[in-house]
């Protein structure tokens, strides 16, 4: 079937999620003459950052921009967007069938989940205000945009030494705060010291959200439980991942735990997950995925559901043809 034939109540390969994944591994199926349908709900997870980073050839591009020109790549190869949510999702006789939010039906022979995750912040008044601006959590992602400034990494799981030394790469002006969290190892506390990274034994109260004339939120501290404040230019934390499995799991599927905490879909080669034709891509499956290593993962699923849905078609007319 042609991408021209697609229309929106049917198609061979249903997408949801429209971001980097999503998209990526929409354009890769209808460059296969594949139609195919991507439902988004319009609420990508960097909306508040002002740059995508590390993308080759499009340093720094505004997230809404870099989603832009790929929706207009997947227009220009037949591929459709619909901007709507998957409320329910089960299995029919040749696929799957989607309820989506307005009211309609979309059915689709096969299905892949680029639904994203969600970052559960520490409950620290402030944090919210400031995400993906004054408050971090990737080196990658921010890093060179706070490089010798005043960093602070709030401690709340096992990962802060590993956040403080990423972050000291870039900044001599660290400082842990202790904030929750226990003592921490041995091994980690001399290798913070050996970096010249303080430790301030304090619980954090709130951040200190300063709103500038033109309504744009800074940081202007850390404000501690005993009332002080410590100065700080950037905020770093460890927010808990998430992966929205919601439909994964309507089909039988189950999240899996992550290491790193929160949940994930698991896949193997090329995205497949343990349901049957359906395939996961992006911070679905890999919650440390970036957005150069999302699209990756889309073009891989992409691929997959194309050679899977050849290797279907081209049975379907040997079975035809011998039992003629």
């Amino acid at each position: 079937m042609n991408s021209d034939t697609c229309d929106v109540t049917s198609c061979e390969v249903a997408i949801v999620g429209g971001g980097p994944a999503g998209l990526a591994a929409a354009t890769a199926l209808a460059r296969s003459l594949r139609s195919v349908v991507v439902v988004d709900a319009g609420e990508p997870r960097n909306a508040p950052a002002a740059g995508a980073h590390n993308v080759l050839g499009h340093e720094g591009i505004a997230p809404r921009d870099l989603l832009a020109a790929g929706r207009a790549e997947l227009a220009a190869y037949g591929g459709i967007l619909r901007t709507d949510r998957v409320r329910t999702v089960t299995r029919d006789d040749d696929g799957f069938a989607l309820s989506l939010a307005s009211g309609e039906q979309l059915h689709a022979r096969r299905l892949i989940l680029a639904t994203g995750l969600v970052d559960e912040l520490p409950d620290i008044p402030g944090v919210a205000a400031l995400w993906g601006t004054d408050v971090l959590h990737c080196p990658y992602c921010h890093g060179w945009e706070v490089r010798g400034k005043r960093i602070a990494v709030i401690a709340t799981n096992a990962m802060v030494a590993h956040q403080a030394l990423l972050f000291r790469q870039l900044s001599e002006h660290v400082s842990v705060i202790a904030h929750a969290m226990p003592s921490l190892p041995e091994a980690d506390a001399a290798r913070l010291a050996a970096r010249g990274i303080d430790i301030v034994d304090a619980a954090v109260d709130h951040l200190d959200v300063v709103v500038d004339n033109d309504g744009t939120a800074r940081l202007g501290g850390v404000v501690l439980a005993d009332g002080s404040t410590l100065a700080a230019d950037a905020v770093v934390v460890a927010p808990r991942f998430v992966a929205r499995t919601d439909l994964y799991e309507q089909l039988g599927g189950t999240a899996s735990p992550h290491p790193m905490g929160g949940t994930f879909i698991e896949t193997g080669v090329m995205g497949q997950t343990a349901v049957p034709g359906v395939w996961a891509a992006g911070n679905t499956a890999d919650l440390a995925a970036m957005v150069t290593v999302s699209m990756g993962a889309g073009v891989q699923a992409g691929a997959a559901v194309n050679a899977d849905l050849v290797a279907q078609d081209a049975d379907a007319l040997v079975t035809a043809m011998t039992t003629r």
